[in-house]
């Protein structure tokens, strides 16, 4: 099997011009993505466990890997939550898969979103990471519209290996990640 347009793409022109900008020494010190983790909050799963089942099977067929349940840590009476109940999905990318969805997202997904006008720049988090929230998960092809009984969001989160949000930016940019225009 081929490697993913994306990671070619990051050795032959990402390494080079993030280098050159940002003046490394080394091609080791150019910040990579290091994994893509996709979560997905079901708070409506107290009530009817089937919501997670339905979360799990949508979250890994647009990731293409296994999803897991994430549970919750303790109890909270007024949520009528129990430590240990299944409360979301989760699932981590690394590696092929991690590039081949970070491409169908990019170039796929995105452009499907109504009035967009391309993701906020203000998800980083002081250490290179990003996160971006997506309100629809219908957005994905891989997503039926006629089988979505609830319209659910999700978080996206791109943990890199750059030490600064400026750094961090650049990256994904260069992957093509369509960021808001500043004006």
């Amino acid at each position: 099997m081929a490697a993913p347009r994306l990671k070619d793409k990051y050795t032959k022109e990402i390494v080079p011009s993030l280098k050159q900008k940002f003046q490394y020494k080394s091609v080791m010190q150019v910040p990579k993505i290091e994994k893509i983790c996709v979560n997905k909050g079901l708070g409506g799963a107290v009530a009817d466990k089937k919501i997670i089942d339905i979360g799990i099977e949508e979250i890994t067929s647009i990731t293409g890997q296994k999803a897991v349940a994430t549970k919750s840590k303790k109890d909270i009476s007024n949520f009528k939550l129990r430590a240990g109940q299944a409360i979301g999905v989760k699932v981590t990318l690394r590696g092929n898969r991690m590039y081949e969805f970070l491409d169908r997202l990019m170039n796929v997904a995105l452009p499907r979103v109504r009035d967009f006008k391309g993701v906020s720049d203000k998800g980083f988090d002081g250490r290179g990471n990003y996160t971006l929230g997506v309100k629809e998960q219908i957005i994905f092809p891989e997503i039926s519209i006629d089988k979505v009984s609830k319209i659910n969001g999700m978080d996206i989160t791109f943990v890199t290996t750059a030490q600064t949000d400026e750094e961090s930016y650049e990256l994904l940019k260069a992957f093509g990640m369509p960021f808001v225009n500043k004006n």
